[in-house]
């Protein structure tokens, strides 16, 4: 496991396309999130340590930013080579077990992985409604312990979004970056 920390977002960046195989049988693209105010794309995986401890929060999650109309899409991109946990069918009984909130995806080829520019599980991306990345940080500041999080940095920045801040500055004002492990690249 190589810890790996992700980059604070650049405002040239906006929400690569894409589509997907979901768990639940349907497939899932960039233009399933046009129309949002904001929108959330993870990168997770079931073997994560760094996953496994914030799960449940991040289900918690997907059901608060439902009730807001912020639609969220969590997707694997490890080989599952490596790590047969993260295969689709483990995917499919993890969100089956967990109850997940939101689509799980699977990157097969790795290639959404590589156009967001995810390096790590887990590692979140916020995008605003003219799909501009406008949050890349961690969920809130104890990866570890539920009960310490004093602070919900991501749930924060969505709020200013859909409160109309533009300011990337005053959005990511507490933004510190996400860690995790990294992503588990095929051997080409």
């Amino acid at each position: 496991m190589a810890l790996t920390f992700t980059p604070l977002p650049q405002t040239s960046e906006t929400l690569p396309t894409f589509s997907l195989n979901g768990v639940d049988g349907k497939i899932y693209s960039d233009k399933d999130l046009h129309g949002a105010k904001a929108s959330l794309v993870m990168f997770i995986c079931n073997h994560c340590p760094y996953v496994k401890a914030i799960e449940d929060r991040l289900i918690t999650l997907g059901s608060e930013l439902k009730s807001l109309g912020v639609p969220v899409f969590a997707i694997s991109s490890n080989d599952p080579t490596e790590h047969p946990e993260d295969s689709f069918d483990e995917l499919k009984k993890r969100a089956e077990q967990k109850a997940y909130t939101f689509p799980y995806l699977f990157d097969e080829s790795q290639e959404a992985a590589k156009k967001f520019g995810a390096v790590c599980t887990p590692d979140f991306f916020v995008y605003n409604a003219n799909h501009e990345l406008t949050y890349r940080g961690r969920l809130d500041d104890s990866w570890k312990n539920p009960e310490l999080v004093t602070q919900r940095e991501l749930f924060a920045a969505i709020q200013k979004i859909l409160a109309g801040e533009k300011d990337l500055s005053k959005i990511n004002s507490k933004s510190r970056p996400s860690m995790g492990c990294s992503i588990k690249w095929r051997n080409s």
